[in-house]
C-alpha cells in the first residue's frame, strides 16, 4: 500500500523525549485536529526543514505509511515560533499547561479553526510575558465555552457577587489593564477547573 501524504498547518504542542532517530510531537492541526508526528534528528534530518520545537506555528508536509497513526515529517516550515515564552518560568508553565490541554482533549471539527486561533492568541501573549495567570484563565474559560458548555448560565451565578465582577474583569478587560492579584486568579482558576471536572467532559492536565 502507498504511503498517505498530508499537508497542513498547526501548532507543537507536546514533545516526547527522542527515541532512536526520530523526536516525537503532538501537533494541533485546524483541519485534523491531533496528529502524532516524527521528526528524523542528528545528520540525517530532512534538509530544508527547521527542527520543531514546543509551541512552533508550522507547514509541514507530512507522509504515514500506518494509515495516519503516526506521520513523518517531510517538510516543515516556520510560521511563527513564539521565543519569549521560553524567558519566564510562568510564562512557560502556563504554556504548556494550556498546550496539554488542548492536547489531551478531542476537539470537535467545528471548533478546530477557533482553537487555533486561540493557540496563536494565547502563544503570542505568553511570549509577551504579560500576566501569564491572566492569560491562562482567559484561555481556558474561552476553550471550554467554544466547546459548547454553557459557563455564563451554569458555572458563572454559584460564583458571589465579587467573584462574578472579578471574572467579568479578567475576560473582557485588556492585559495591560489587569489589576487582580495573582492569588485571586488562582483561586477562580481552581473553582473553573473543579467545574470543568465535575460538569464536563474536558480533561484538565
Amino acid at each position: 500500500m502507498p504511503a498517505q501524504t498530508l499537508q497542513t498547518d498547526g501548532f507543537v504542542l507536546l514533545k516526547r523525549a527522542p527515541s532512536d532517530s526520530f523526536q516525537s510531537f503532538t501537533l494541533f492541526s485546524a483541519e485534523h485536529g491531533s496528529l502524532l508526528i516524527l521528526q528524523r534528528i542528528g545528520k540525517k534530518a530532512t534538509a530544508g526543514s527547521v527542527p520543531l520545537d514546543l509551541f512552533d506555528e508550522v507547514t509541514l508536509m507530512l507522509e504515514s505509511s500506518n494509515q495516519g497513526q503516526t506521520w513523518f515529517v517531510k517538510e516543515a516550515r516556520l510560521i511563527a515560533r513564539p521565543v519569549g515564552i521560553g524567558r519566564g518560568y510562568e510564562s512557560l508553565r502556563f504554556a504548556s499547561v494550556l498546550s496539554g490541554l488542548v492536547a489531551r482533549n478531542q476537539v470537535e471539527p467545528e471548533s478546530r479553526e477557533r482553537v487555533a486561533t486561540l493557540l496563536r492568541t494565547a502563544f503570542a501573549a505568553f511570549a509577551a510575558g504579560a500576566r501569564p495567570d491572566v492569560v491562562y484563565f482567559k484561555s481556558l474559560y474561552v476553550f471550554a465555552r467554544d466547546e459548547g458548555y454553557p459557563l455564563n448560565q451554569d458555572w458563572f451565578p454559584t460564583l458571589s457577587a465579587e467573584d462574578r465582577a472579578a471574572v467579568a474583569t479578567l475576560l473582557n478587560r485588556p492585559l495591560a489593564e489587569q489589576t487582580a492579584t495573582p492569588a485571586l486568579v488562582t483561586r477562580l482558576q481552581a473553582q473553573l477547573e473543579r467545574y470543568l471536572s465535575g460538569h464536563t467532559d474536558i480533561i484538565i492536565p
